[in-house]
């Protein structure tokens, strides 16, 4: 029995079976430091050749108008503006009752686009025909003259005056009688006096009266009258007037470009405030009558004269081509920007066109072609940033490749290039300055 329980011991000095080998360990401790190493080397690789993040701008090249003239001598980027544009003021002060019209309506001249309250002004026109209609009456009774009955009863006071003074020139030789012969107190004739020199005054000025109301009114009289009623006309028709501009109409054929009020909104004839009253309540422009805006650098300048010719094309509508010519050059130039601003009139505007729009112009010269002469290049133009050193930067499958190109004149929108470009390339806006040809770039997010 001893010796069995002896053979059931484990002998330790053995190995397990199951357990693995130290050969077995160094194998899968290399195989985890060669898959680690793996993963960092592609990181690091990943890291060492990630795309560099750049801002991206799309070339817009605008072909030039087959205009059977000479060679592009200028290629010029600026804005469309309309010619005339109104913007539409009060000419009273009033709060908005209606607005008729919405931006981008089409209107007629005489056309009604805002109405404003016009109590008060219909209160002042009454005002001032009354006015007027008794200023009208007194001027007709002052041409009139006087009336037959004004007449007669003058004339019977006068009448009357002098029979009262008739009794009182008897009463006063009655009085000196009686005082003579001492029979009644000198009192008495002086009372007698007194009533009788009344009575010869008072015939005196109902004589004066008698003959002022047979001729009537002085000229003096009825031409100030006249005056006052001119001037009370004049007032009448200035309300009048006030009336008629709270009713505010189109002065032309055009479109409404802005509304600047609303229904209950103050308008004012003096000042402009952020959130009180308006100075003006539309803006309103003929879009059959438009101009470019361009800035010329003077260097290019020169190249230019009056009523020169021109192909108009716009970034919206690249395919859509206009006729233009010169119709403004500024009297003087920019100093801060060393250019000349020129507008060019559009000569055959249509739907397509709006104000504000980017538009490029190509000049050319009066002079025919000659015959093999090449076809006008595309006007490119470029931001100024993405140009280093007479080159560019292009995408080309996502690699960064420097392309060599000639620049041409530097307007407001960009530097024209004239060779190297054609239009519809993607080029770095402002490449780095470690960008390296062929380098891996993405657009910014």
């Amino acid at each position: 029995m001893e010796s069995e329980l002896k053979d059931l011991r484990i002998d330790r000095s053995k190995r397990r079976s199951d357990e693995p080998s130290p050969w077995a360990v160094r194998w899968i401790v290399a195989g985890v430091a060669i898959f680690a190493l793996l993963g960092l080397a592609r990181f690091i690789y990943g890291k060492m050749n990630a795309a560099t993040e750049v801002e991206i701008v799309r070339v817009h090249a605008a072909a030039p108008v087959a205009n059977g003239g000479g060679a592009v001598i200028l290629n010029a980027t600026g804005y469309i503006i309309a010619a005339h544009k109104i913007e539409l003021a009060s000419k009273v002060v009033g709060k908005v009752a209606s607005i008729n019209v919405e931006k981008g309506d089409k209107v007629k001249s005489g056309q009604v686009l805002v109405r404003l309250e016009d109590d008060e002004y219909r209160a002042r026109v009454l005002e001032s025909q009354g006015q007027l209609e008794t200023l009208k009456a007194r001027l007709a009774q002052a041409e009139h003259g006087s009336r037959p009955e004004e007449i007669a009863k003058a004339k019977a006071d006068v009448e009357q005056a002098r029979a009262d003074q008739e009794n009182a020139r008897v009463t006063l030789e009655r009085a000196r009688g009686l005082v003579q012969d001492k029979v009644m107190a000198k009192q008495t004739l002086d009372d007698a006096q007194a009533r009788y020199d009344g009575a010869v005054s008072k015939v005196a000025s109902l004589e004066r009266a008698f003959d002022l109301v047979r001729l009537g009114p002085r000229q003096e009289e009825i031409d100030a009258l006249r005056a006052q009623v001119n001037q009370a006309q004049g007032t009448l028709n200035y309300a009048q007037v006030q009336i008629d501009n709270t009713v505010i109409r189109a002065p032309i054929d055009g479109t409404i470009l802005e509304r600047n009020v609303e229904k209950g909104e103050f308008v004012t004839t003096g000042f402009v405030g952020d959130k009180g009253a308006k100075g003006y309540v539309v803006s309103i422009a003929d879009l059959h009558d438009l101009e470019v805006e361009l800035d010329i650098n003077q260097n290019d300048f020169a190249k230019l004269s009056a009523t020169q010719p021109g192909a108009v094309t716009t970034d919206a509508y690249p395919d859509r081509k206009y006729q233009g010519v010169i119709h403004e050059i500024s009297p003087e130039a920019n100093r801060q920007k060393a250019t000349v601003q020129v507008k060019v009139k559009v000569m055959n505007p249509d739907s397509f066109l709006r104000p504000e729009m980017n538009a490029s112009v190509a000049f050319y010269s009066n002079e025919k072609p000659s015959e093999g002469h090449a076809e006008s290049k595309p006007i490119v133009t470029v931001p100024a940033s993405a140009i280093k050193d007479n080159g560019v930067f292009v995408i080309v499958g996502g690699k960064a490749v420097r392309r060599s190109v000639k620049v041409g004149g530097t307007t407001a929108q960009g530097v024209q290039v004239t060779e190297g470009l054609i239009g519809g390339e993607d080029l770095v806006a402002n490449p780095p300055t470690d960008l390296k040809d062929g380098q891996k770039v993405r657009a910014k997010a």
